[in-house]
């Protein structure tokens, strides 16, 4: 919004024109929501603390969760209000795919929100039905998946590229729905399975986000994608700034997040964010890549999956717990050690994820 007042006052002073850079305006998202974080957190914490929105903790889970129980939830309305703000401010509106992430993020946050005030206000242990979470999931991501299959103009946008492959992509055609639906989809429901620990989901989130804003920007320059061998997604530079917005969001959402955790996220924040990663991942063509950099958020799935298919088949537990933080926890880890040891892995993972663009 911001970028057009600019353009306005380069008339009279020449030195507005740095408001066009997406790297100042990609800080400035990321401060934005930063700010907004810090200043809106504690009177959050206050409200949700006055109207009893507090975490119903599982009885068969870790012990030291128990003490947990009550602590406020829902917080993660406080990051996409965030980031909702910090976007509308300083991106290009004129962009169409900050209008899609936007979207998205905005559907499955309602989604996320409905499942929270049912749980830890109207007391409903199910919170939202299964069978209506994915639909509504499914609904959106499949509409995102469908306008960005029809928008994209090019070939290359809707190739499968795969790293360490220079010259390697394959033309996916329709199928490109299936992949976006499932990434979109999937990655929502992983980062929701991983937050389960004080900070864990919320700073892995931050570090893949922040990368994927630098891929979005490599892949938005012309010269730069020629430069990798990556692909050329025009106007797909300008998520940049939504990714900055994640990130300064993300940081001033642990400062009360941070073990032990003030406040958590819920299903409103971790549905949304999820999903607002995997499109940016579509989007800029890099899904591999954000496979590889959110591996946590991979294995926590697969722990899961892995889990309920060993004891329907065979009636035997692979693991103590599932998600797997949790089994870790059970063989007598503490909590911020799980944590912290999943985020050094998160660092390492984002790392090679983003070597991979060189590495072709």
């Amino acid at each position: 919004m911001l970028i057009f007042l600019a353009e306005y006052l380069e008339q009279f002073a020449r030195g507005f024109q740095v408001f066009g850079y997406l790297t100042l305006r990609g800080i400035l998202a990321a401060g934005t929501a930063l700010a907004i974080s810090l200043l809106v957190g504690p009177a959050m914490i206050r409200r949700l603390n006055h109207y009893q929105v507090g975490q119903a903790v599982r009885d068969d889970g870790p012990q030291s969760h128990l003490s947990k129980s009550g602590t406020p939830t829902m917080g993660g309305a406080l990051i996409l209000v965030a980031i909702a703000i910090s976007t509308l401010l300083w991106a290009d509106l004129r962009n169409p795919y900050i209008w899609v992430t936007l979207l998205v993020t905005a559907v499955f946050g309602a989604v996320g929100w409905v499942d929270d005030y049912r749980k830890v206000v109207e007391k409903d242990s199910r919170g939202l039905p299964a069978r209506w979470k994915y639909f509504w999931q499914s609904a959106a991501g499949l509409a995102a998946a469908l306008y960005l299959f029809l928008a994209f103009d090019t070939p290359v946008t809707t190739e499968l590229y795969v790293p360490f492959f220079k010259d390697f992509a394959w033309s996916m055609g329709p199928l490109f729905v299936v992949l976006a639906y499932f990434v979109i989809v999937g990655s929502s429901n992983a980062v929701n399975l991983t937050d389960g620990l004080d900070g864990l989901a919320i700073l892995p989130t931050v570090m893949v986000g922040t990368a994927l804003g630098v891929i979005a920007y490599l892949t938005g320059h012309v010269d730069f994608a020629n430069y990798l061998h990556i692909p050329y997604v025009a106007g797909s530079g300008e998520l940049a700034v939504f990714c900055g917005a994640i990130a300064g969001a993300g940081l001033g959402f642990l400062w009360f997040n941070t073990y032990p955790a003030q406040v958590f996220m819920g299903d409103v924040g971790a549905l949304a964010l999820g999903a607002a990663l995997g499109t940016v991942a579509v989007i800029t063509r890099h899904e591999i890549v954000f496979f590889i950099m959110g591996g946590i958020f991979v294995l926590e799935t697969v722990s899961v999956i892995l889990q309920v298919a060993s004891f329907k088949l065979t009636g035997k537990r692979i693991f103590r717990m599932a998600p797997i933080h949790h089994h870790f926890e059970l063989k007598g880890w503490p909590e911020p050690r799980v944590i912290v040891r999943f985020w050094i892995i998160t660092v390492m993972l984002v790392l090679f994820g983003l070597a991979t663009l060189k590495l072709r």
